[in-house]
């Protein structure tokens, strides 16, 4: 089990981001959060496989159909909590 944070740029709050990076990782079968930051850019918080987490960032590139996502900041993200779903932080 792996956890990344990504921060992901451009035109991304607004356009309902949050919710279809929720939708999509329901499929996929991630736990993490998403969250929308101060400075425009939504960060997200996931744990899974490595497989899981490569099909994820794939969809975070495109995003969803109205986002322009310009710029996505991959990194493992240290954590001892072990999420137990995937949900929406207002």
């Amino acid at each position: 089990m792996q956890t990344k944070q990504f921060l992901i740029f451009g035109r991304v709050q607004g356009v309902g981001f949050r919710f279809f990076t929720w939708q999509q990782a329901q499929k996929i079968g991630l736990s993490g959060t998403v969250r929308n930051r101060d400075d425009g850019s939504v960060e997200v918080i996931a744990q899974g496989s490595e497989k899981q987490l490569t099909q994820f960032k794939q969809w975070l590139v495109q995003g969803p159909r109205f986002a322009q996502v310009e710029n996505i900041i991959e990194q493992e993200y240290l954590t001892n909590s072990l999420y137990l779903q995937f949900r929406v932080i207002q």
